[in-house]
């Protein structure tokens, strides 16, 4: 073989292996840390489904300095999709309970903060926290959790609720990775307690917020 076909030969060797090479070169940014992931797209709720779960807007945050554990915490509204900061909800007591759509107890649960919302009045702030990702399957659940509810003539389901994908209300409270969790938070922010394990009935619920917060219901 003479010179000129052995340096054809190594030319195209060297081009193949430099395409190879760009092929398998990590795309993406300094966003992607590095590893050529493409971040995943937010899937956007239909807002349909978020009026037929019944949840209500979540209060506004105080113009104060956010407080407590919570304090660096920006979730979203399950109502409306809108940044809630619950460190931002401070000045009364409030009950945060956490649940998933795939949590058995949490459904027989809900319904029961429900009606120590209506006993307790303005006198404490019952809120629900969805700990996991997927924010469409919470809102259905809400929405036929509703339906029987009305089938059965109770109360229906008009909590404001807190979107928390990463679980950072339960990593705050120091909770144990477990559903349901009730985390009992006072007046300035600060936890006064997490409850690990599903309540009996409303009178239940009463008695265990009264017991760590001093609000009799």
């Amino acid at each position: 073989m003479n010179r000129p076909v052995l340096w054809k030969w190594a030319l195209t060797a060297t081009i193949v292996a430099l395409a190879a090479a760009v092929a398998l070169w990590p795309r993406g940014g300094s966003d992607s840390g590095g590893t050529g992931a493409t971040p995943a797209p937010t899937r956007e709720v239909d807002p349909a489904l978020r009026q037929a779960s019944g949840a209500a807007v979540c209060p506004p945050g105080s113009d104060s300095t956010p407080a407590g554990p919570l304090a660096d915490i920006v979730l979203s509204c399950l109502a409306d999709g809108a940044p809630a900061t619950p460190g931002r909800m401070t000045g009364v007591p409030m009950v945060l309970n956490l649940w998933a759509y795939w949590c058995e107890p949490c459904r027989t649960e809900l319904p029961l903060f429900q009606e120590y919302a209506d006993r307790a009045g303005g006198a404490v702030r019952v809120l629900t926290v969805h700990s996991d990702p997927d924010e469409a399957k919470a809102l259905s659940l809400l929405a036929a959790l509703n339906e029987d509810l009305r089938n059965r003539q109770r109360p229906e389901l008009r909590l404001p609720g807190l979107q928390d994908p990463g679980a950072l209300v339960r990593a705050a409270a120091n909770a144990p990775n477990a559903l349901p969790i009730t985390v009992l938070i006072r007046p300035d922010g600060s936890i006064a307690e997490y409850v690990a394990r599903s309540f009996r009935d409303v009178t239940d619920i009463a008695d265990t917020v009264a017991g760590a917060l001093g609000v009799v219901a």
